[in-house]
């Protein structure tokens, strides 16, 4: 009777859960996109043929079928499978699984596959439980994660893992999933009068961003709010859809890589002198929530460091721009950001004053820490007019070309840091 009652709650759950849900693909057949991986010779599907599975790590942005792609690893294999979410597990749970995964080795030959969603919210304590399990071949482990498992992941793990890349769907790929959805009358809306214009299920495409549960969320919210005509159709519009998804998804996570990826392709747009591109890149990061001021004060940085004495008037729009963002705020300060961005990079650009810094700071730590000249230093007191303080000094305002034999300390005399190209 148990299991009858758990099979009825599954099949309660599956028809309650969101479109997105019950449309995963449940076999290597209904996969979309990430061809490489799962295409014919692609590497995971010969790895699933010859039930050889090794350690790996899931890295891909949201909605491109790490979880889904799991499932089906665990579907299509002979070996155990448990799943465990990064987000509420912990050590103790991944002692008891290792467990139990060296019991069933040992006693009836079948190994463990282990699903780590969301690996990177793993700490080190609790990625280290795995390496000895993972290497003597007890688990085989898989993490899913959104973040560069370069900084994420333990490197002892990542060394005994392979890493394969699950990229955005394309908008060919995402309208796939979407047709099916709507075509599809045991999980989908195949069952409803649902009629989509070419341009709607195009838009949403495009606007999803590659990110397939997105794309079925805002179908889902579409259908389930749009009005009934008399004869029972719903239809679907661009109208609509843009209503559903409210603006494109943007992957960006002002803590993680793809927020130093944007800012870095702003910087090397202006320092290539392209407008169109760096306002992109600015806008990218604007109207995906970025802090306006750490923009600006990126602006500032790279009005001295990429334009220097090549134009001062640089280094002013720049602080001007700050100043702007931290008086108005978004969205207003938008267009005054948008005015350095495109000073910023249609200015002669020079680094003669960033080398300079650089040979300074080479030179003070490789260099002792030399004493300022005795007729540099001002003489305030007596004792140290005596001591020869300010001696010899020269004020040239006043002495019409006279200058002082050097400003540098004895021991760096001749050394040249700024050079003018």
């Amino acid at each position: 009777m148990s299991n009858l009652f758990s099979v009825r709650g599954e099949n309660e759950r599956r028809k309650g859960a969101p479109l997105a849900d019950r449309m995963r693909p449940r076999s290597l057949a209904e996969c979309v996109g990430q061809e490489k991986l799962l295409g014919e010779g692609g590497v995971l599907r010969r790895a699933l043929s010859q039930d050889r599975i090794p350690s790996m790590i899931l890295w891909g942005p949201p909605g491109t079928g790490k979880t889904t792609l799991a499932r089906i690893i665990a579907h299509e294999t002979s070996a155990r499978f448990i799943a465990l979410s990064a987000v509420t597990a912990g050590v103790p749970e991944v002692r008891v699984i290792v467990r139990e995964a060296k019991e069933q080795l040992e006693l009836h030959g079948v190994r463990t596959i282990v699903f780590v969603d969301e690996i990177h919210r793993f700490n080190k304590a609790q990625q280290d439980v795995f390496l000895p399990h993972v290497e003597d071949g007890t688990i085989a482990l898989i993490g899913a994660t959104t973040e560069n498992p370069s900084f994420e992941v333990n490197a002892a793990l990542l060394s005994r893992s392979r890493v394969f890349v699950l990229n955005k769907l394309s908008p060919k790929d995402l309208w796939v999933v979407l047709q099916r959805a709507l075509e599809d009358s045991e999980r989908g809306f195949g069952s409803r009068s649902v009629e989509a214009e070419e341009e709607a299920l195009s838009l949403l495409s495009t606007l999803a961003d590659g990110d397939a549960r997105a794309a079925l969320n805002a179908l889902e919210i579409a259908v389930d709010t749009a009005p009934v005509e008399k004869s029972g159709t719903i239809r679907l519009t661009t109208t609509l859809v843009r209503q559903s998804l409210q603006k494109s998804h943007l992957l960006y996570d002002r803590a993680g890589e793809e927020h130093y990826n944007i800012i870095s392709a702003l910087h090397k747009s202006m320092r290539g002198s392209d407008a169109d591109a760096a306002l992109y890149w600015l806008g990218r990061m604007l109207e995906a929530g970025e802090d306006p001021l750490y923009i600006a004060r990126r602006l500032i940085r790279f009005a001295s460091e990429d334009v220097g004495l090549a134009d001062p008037g640089a280094l002013v729009q720049a602080v001007a721009a700050f100043q702007a963002a931290h008086a108005v705020g978004m969205p207003e300060c938008s267009v005054n950001l948008s005015q350095a961005v495109a000073y910023l990079s249609q200015a002669p650009k020079s680094i003669d004053l960033y080398r300079a810094y650089e040979k300074v700071r080479e030179t003070i730590q490789n260099r002792p820490a030399y004493p300022v000249p005795l007729h540099l230093r001002n003489a305030p007191t007596g004792l140290m007019k005596e001591l020869g303080y300010g001696r010899d000094s020269v004020y040239p305002p006043e002495e019409k070309g006279k200058t002082q034999p050097s400003y540098l300390p004895e021991e760096l005399e001749g050394k040249v840091f700024f050079e003018k190209e």
